[in-house]
């Protein structure tokens, strides 16, 4: 099996790329374009007969965005992911994006279509040599989805379990803190070499998987008790953990602002 993980300069989002000898697994194609193109021609290099599938882990849009820089290829994604209640606004957030940086792009905007829609816990897709198991995973949106690629030992996380990142909810905290529940079961029912988060490096270990979800945990729990309690926040030890403060602040306050609605609890 051969891997290759993409790291955009932007958000150090990571697109991964699995080959087998029947199947290319391409996920989360992103962002600028020559990122994109540089992805496009190692993709043409090992295509040589193989099938192309293009496996979106949730519907932000720094997620999408390269999805029509591939034609070719089967699509698959959760059954939330087609059902998105504003596609719309999803767009516009690429178009805000590209227009506000003068980008310009050689293929078209739009919304995925997708071929396979994963709809359950557990369910499974084998496409050519490559064997893939699904599990839902909304929290930081509606209809994230993990991937196990069993073949590569691989586990894909989209939005979550990032060493960058603390969690970003911006869908539900309690859903979140359910998803995070599935990681010990996805551990013992998986063989797991490696995790590959949509931002950040790879958990290149149980110890280093379990570390970052307890830490997820944690968060999202002091987030809780800090609303509840009316106390404060430790931000110091938040900032001491992530490093792009100036980036991140805004993220942080949404989560408060986020959680506060969730608890009834007004805030100031």
């Amino acid at each position: 099996m051969i891997e290759k993980i993409f790291t955009s300069a932007l958000f150090q989002t990571t697109s991964t790329l699995l080959v087998s000898d029947q199947t290319i697994l391409l996920v989360d194609p992103n962002w600028l374009p020559h990122e994109i193109i540089m992805i496009q021609e190692l993709t043409k290099h090992y295509l040589q007969g193989r099938q192309l599938y293009l496996l979106f882990t949730h519907s932000d849009y720094d997620h999408i965005i390269g999805a029509n820089a591939f034609p070719e290829a089967i699509v698959i994604a959760t059954e939330a992911f087609t059902k998105h209640p504003n596609k719309e606004k999803v767009l516009e957030e690429i178009y805000f994006f590209d227009e506000s940086n003068y980008i310009q792009r050689d293929y078209p905007i739009s919304y995925p279509l997708v071929d396979v829609i994963v709809s359950k816990d557990g369910q499974q897709l084998t496409i050519g040599d490559m064997t893939l198991v699904f599990y839902l995973a909304p929290g930081h949106n509606a209809d994230g989805m993990f991937t196990i690629v069993e073949e590569a030992k691989t586990w894909i996380a989209g939005d979550y379990l990032s060493d960058i990142e603390f969690p970003f909810i911006d869908h539900s905290s309690i859903d979140y803190l359910d998803t995070l529940q599935k990681v010990d079961k996805i551990l013992e029912w998986h063989d797991i070499h490696q995790l590959i988060p949509g931002h950040g490096t790879p958990a290149k270990s149980i110890k280093e998987i379990q570390k970052r979800k307890l830490e997820n945990q944690s968060y999202i729990l002091e987030l809780k008790s800090a609303a509840r309690t009316t106390n404060n926040f430790n931000m110091e030890a938040l900032w001491e953990r992530y490093q792009f403060r100036r980036g991140m602040e805004a993220f942080h306050n949404k989560n408060v602002a986020k959680i506060a609605r969730e608890m009834g609890v007004r805030t100031q």
